[in-house]
């Protein structure tokens, strides 16, 4: 019997991905729904492709080819056995919970999600017997190492270091959008390449970790591996250190995330080869020139509506360095001057935390206005 699957956001990188792996297990798959933001010529190509039922855009007068649902009907369609959210920022965020709250199964490639909301969302997908399947590699990595989390003592999370692993902090304050978005392992959207280059990304997935794993901060670990062949790793009681290592690919996780339990061959470039990679390195990360790192650990053990206001400070500046407005170190001092700035809330519901996502948002722009050019 196939899978029926919605793709969230399939004309953007992950999703684009996810319909390569699709195509090349046709007799695994029905695709339900497909939905996009203003990327409409190309989800009428994949309409047309991939014959899902139903479709989502911006403007919904201009799908072609499928019945136009809005993103609630598509998430409460219970035809699906799982929904890829592969959509960016924080529109992902009520999808989910509304998939979740129909018990529909979840292949989650959306950060904001758990760092906005995972004490929710968690308990939620537990109260609906859901499954939430990570496809972050570094997640999906420590997902197919686990077997019993109560005997593990720490998670390992790598990261590659990005493009300034071996800059100066003068080189990386004076960094050009160029330069920091020439990540030397993995091609993905723009607004996740300077996260990664700042190693924002990697604190983010840090919390995320938190809530996929229920581990506290103190045993969630962060190693530089610039090769990025060792994706994550466990450490059990017992001291036994468990990997998942493979070729830098995003197919493989998403892959994973779809089909599990089940493993298929599909999208597979070459095997593995321990002899041509040779070697392995790792390292301390600096955590002077990655400030970012330690802010998203800090937000994180403080809880509540901390880790909204990073989220949400961190985005707002990065669209800014991107359009060439601020430099890369402005972006991080912005974050923890409005973490400093911030009143937290303990326990935010779902629309405090809209709220706070908007108001700090706006407290951002207005900071970074200050800045000298």
């Amino acid at each position: 019997m196939k899978r029926k699957i919605s793709i969230l956001g399939s004309t953007g990188s992950i999703g684009r991905q996810a319909l390569e792996v699709i195509d090349k297990l046709k007799d695994k798959f029905e695709i339900v729904a497909l939905t996009a933001g203003n990327n409409i010529d190309l989800l009428n190509e994949q309409i047309k492709i991939f014959k899902p039922k139903y479709a989502y855009a911006s403007d919904i007068n201009l799908i072609k080819g499928a019945k136009p649902l809005s993103l609630d009907e598509i998430c409460s369609n219970k035809e699906n056995d799982i929904i890829l959210v592969a959509v960016s920022g924080k529109v992902g965020l009520r999808p989910t919970i509304t998939a979740i709250k129909n018990g529909i199964d979840i292949a989650l490639a959306n950060k904001e999600t758990l760092v906005m909301a995972g004490d929710i969302v968690m308990a939620m997908a537990k109260e609906n017997g859901v499954n939430i399947i990570p496809v972050d590699s570094e997640h999906c990595a420590i997902h197919q190492c686990i077997k019993n989390i109560s005997q593990v003592e720490n998670l390992i999370i790598t990261a590659s270091g990005g493009p300034f692993l071996k800059k100066s902090v003068e080189e990386m304050k004076n960094a050009t959008v160029e330069q920091a978005l020439a990540h030397p392992k993995w091609n993905m959207g723009k607004k996740i390449t300077v996260d990664s280059a700042t190693l924002m990304n990697k604190g983010l997935e840090v919390i995320e970790a938190h809530h996929l794993f229920n581990k506290e901060y103190d045993k969630i670990k962060v190693v530089v591996h610039p090769q990025s062949i060792v994706h994550s790793a466990i450490e059990y009681v017992d001291g036994s250190v468990i990997a998942q290592l493979g070729l830098p690919s995003m197919h493989i996780p998403i892959q994973y995330a779809i089909t599990y339990p089940e493993r298929y061959e599909g999208i597979k470039s070459k095997s593995f080869s321990f002899s041509e990679i040779a070697r392995l390195d790792f390292e301390e990360p600096d955590w002077n020139k990655f400030k970012a790192l330690n802010l998203a650990y800090n937000a994180g053990k403080i809880g509540g509506s901390a880790p909204v206001c990073l989220n949400a400070a961190n985005e707002e500046a990065v669209f800014e360095f991107l359009q060439g407005k601020i430099k890369l170190f402005d972006i991080i001092n912005a974050v923890e001057y409005l973490m400093s700035k911030h009143e937290l809330i303990k326990n935010p519901n779902i629309d405090e935390i809209f709220d706070i996502d908007k108001e700090i948002r706006l407290k951002t722009k207005e900071y970074l206005k200050l800045l000298p050019v």
